[in-house]
């Protein structure tokens, strides 16, 4: 007999485990780790500065990102967007990408990773320090990704 899967609840603001990860300018909250999925990882990053994380790509993920709230720019690969709320764009495996919270006040992203990958396991380290992830390639490379360059420059 097949097993239905757990039904995970998660609320508002609240992360999967009831936990936050800080980065500093931002926090990130689990909503659906690879456990209550098929091997999807779902966060929250919920900014209360402006910045984002350096220029990278994944060698194994498709990233989606939508935003929630408050207003962003995305680069992947050579064209750049601006993301206000209910805007949505997928930055595929091995294509370089780099984003930041640009808007005035708070601002929120839903990011997916597919699959998951070691995605997790990253956020878990970086978010040890509160602060961005560091401009580490080593720490990069052993959770598949590639580190290609510094942060969006904010004006």
């Amino acid at each position: 007999m097949m097993q239905t899967p757990a039904i995970v609840r998660v609320p508002a603001d609240e992360d999967r485990f009831g936990e936050h990860h800080g980065l500093g300018i931002s926090v990130i909250d689990f909503k659906v780790t690879p456990q209550d999925s098929s091997g999807v990882l779902i966060i929250e990053n919920t900014f209360h500065a402006k910045g984002g994380p350096p220029r990278h790509l994944h060698h194994e993920q498709d990233e989606w990102f939508c935003a929630i709230e408050g207003e962003f720019v995305i680069e992947i690969g050579q064209e750049r967007f601006t993301l206000r709320p209910g805007d949505s764009v997928i930055a595929p495996r091995k294509v370089p990408h780099v984003w930041a919270h640009v808007g005035e006040g708070r601002g929120k992203l839903l990011i997916v990773f597919t699959p998951a990958g070691q995605m997790e396991a990253f956020f878990r380290e970086v978010t040890k320090a509160n602060a961005m992830p560091p401009q580490n390639p080593e720490l990069w490379q052993a959770h598949g990704m590639q580190l290609l360059g510094p942060p969006l420059a904010i004006t």
